[in-house]
């Protein structure tokens, strides 16, 4: 049965098309509060825009919920902490409408500049009154940019070629990058005093909702014009209203409110306001692109790929190309290390050796502590909530990285010290050609050389004759299929340890017969097999 990808709002037709081949689709209205609970039952992912809410309750009707996607890029009717608890990866898109929001802020600018939207109002209704809506040119003014994230470097980009001043209030970039940008650095207030035109570009959080209230328009430069085509709740509202009715402000654009949908607000009552209902994102290209990106990402992480558009997975950001083969070799690891040790270590060091280190290998550290638990919680482990499983329960994750050596020119190895003081290791390398391929190169200090791939026995035992034959003749005659083994040894008749790869789960009690019947002091089984 293929996986359901629950489509819970209107996506873009190729979108559909990049799903339609591997899962089940299907669609619910996500505003029909009980078909959408109903529907969940099934879901494995679910898509939405901005009218389902996808909360706690949402989540816990969805057992086989693996991804929620919001085709867009604010996520405030995801449930986001509900989500994480529940190891349920959210993507979304984050570039996906970052030139429709620029483009919608200059156009807000310009038709705020011109009085375009009341003159038109007027002529529609047959008065032809040019003088009554003179507006004023932008070239030669002073741009003040809030926010010099994506989208406000887009908008700052496009503004500058109508021959403005640029200046900017962003206590997050450096100098020299707002330079490069050619953009000047300054106070919020200076920004509020020089500015003939402003424009916000910034996240809602706690620090920026009301970031412009009645204190800050009351320094403002007279006449100045005010766009928010970001997000509802930065600029009060009602405070924005009353400068722009004291004659202090001279018009705004204004795109998003405080609540939506709003059909009511004191900005309405001026006609030198330009509002329209939250469109930054209402273009053809920026709804196909959001609907684009968001399925591909349902589609790597219903196939158990790594998601570089997770926003509740703890990485450093985009996997590099020569990092992600290696993802499936430390998510291996992980599960072998647990495998050996018996059972959760106290402390873990993921080592990471080679070329590859140039690159930002966290999301390795990630990938091997997702696998050091799959084995052994109830509940699905993935890389959303794999940190919180190890903080729960007092395991400490670090990553050591080390540059190439003239020995390996790419080892993994998982390190962990367990609470009785033993300590574990388990390595592991990537050997890339017509295909990828993973090994094990050493378990807890024997060499070894063996796909880390299907089932894994493991046993220790002291070396004598025989031990071979016994475990191939009681695992042939309980069905068990040997596809590979290894046996490994420090010297004649020490301790060994015996390495398989079997076609099928041993059981409990296989293991133990078998390991008991060969005198074995330690015997595990670790699946490495794709989920």
């Amino acid at each position: 049965m293929n996986p359901v990808v629950l489509i819970a709002e209107e996506l873009a037709p190729a979108a559909i098309e990049v799903l339609a081949h591997d899962f089940d689709v299907r669609h619910v209205d996500g505003t029909d509060r009980p078909a959408l609970l109903s529907a969940l039952s099934e879901a494995d992912a679910v898509i939405v825009r901005s009218a389902t809410r996808i909360d706690a309750e949402a989540i816990a009707a969805a057992p086989r919920l693996k991804v929620v996607a919001r085709a867009g890029v604010g996520l405030d009717n995801v449930e986001v902490p509900a989500a994480t608890t529940r190891g349920v990866m959210v993507v979304n898109a984050p570039t996906s409408n970052i030139v429709s929001a620029a483009e919608q802020a200059v156009a807000l600018l310009l038709a705020v500049a011109r009085n375009t939207a009341s003159a038109s109002t007027a002529l529609k209704v047959g008065e032809w009154k040019r003088s009554k809506y003179t507006g004023v040119e932008v070239q030669g003014k002073t741009v003040g940019v809030v926010g010099l994230g994506r989208i406000g470097v887009l908008f700052a980009q496009r503004i500058a070629a109508f021959g403005t001043r640029l200046i900017a209030y962003d206590p997050y970039i450096q100098p020299a990058r707002a330079a490069q940008l050619g953009v000047r650095l300054v106070g919020l207030d200076e920004l509020l005093r020089q500015s003939d035109f402003i424009s916000i570009h910034l996240p809602k959080t706690s620090e920026t909702v009301g970031l412009i209230g009645e204190k800050e328009l009351a320094i403002v430069k007279p006449g100045v014009r005010i766009v928010n085509a970001a997000r509802g709740g930065l600029v009060d509202e009602q405070a924005l209203a009353d400068a722009i009715a004291e004659g202090r402000v001279a018009g705004a654009g204004v795109d998003v409110y405080a609540k939506e949908p709003c059909t009511s607000s004191p900005l309405f009552a001026f006609d030198n306001v330009v509002a329209t209902p939250h469109l930054g994102a209402s273009t053809h290209e920026a709804q196909d692109k959001a609907g684009l990106a968001v399925a591909r990402s349902v589609k790597l992480a219903l196939q158990g790929e790594f998601v570089p558009d997770a926003v509740n997975v703890q990485t450093g950001g985009v996997v590099a190309e020569d990092v992600r083969p290696l993802l499936p070799l430390a998510e291996k690891l992980g599960r072998a290390f647990t495998a050996v040790a018996g059972g959760i270590a106290a402390s873990v060091t993921v080592d990471v050796r080679g070329e590859v280190v140039s690159n930002d290998v966290s999301v390795l550290k990630l990938a091997a502590t997702k696998g050091l638990f799959s084995s052994v919680v109830e509940e699905q482990v993935t890389y959303v909530n794999a940190p919180h499983l190890a903080a729960e329960r007092g395991v400490e994750v670090s990553l050591v990285t080390r540059p190439e050596t003239a020995e390996e020119a790419l080892l993994v190895t998982i390190r962990g010290a367990l609470p009785d003081g033993r300590t574990v290791s388990v390595s592991g390398t990537s050997v890339t050609g017509a295909r990828d391929v993973n090994k094990l190169t050493e378990v807890d200090g024997f060499d070894v050389e063996i796909g880390a791939e299907g089932i894994l026995v493991f046993l220790r035992y002291a070396d004598r004759p025989g031990v071979v034959g016994a475990v191939g003749t009681l695992l042939g005659e309980a069905g068990v299929n040997i596809a590979a083994m290894q046996v490994a040894r420090r010297e004649a008749g020490g301790e060994t340890l015996m390495t398989l790869t079997v076609d099928q789960a041993l059981g409990a009690d296989l293991l133990t017969s078998v390991a008991g019947s060969v005198g074995a002091t330690s015997a595990s089984a670790a699946d490495l097999r794709e989920e």
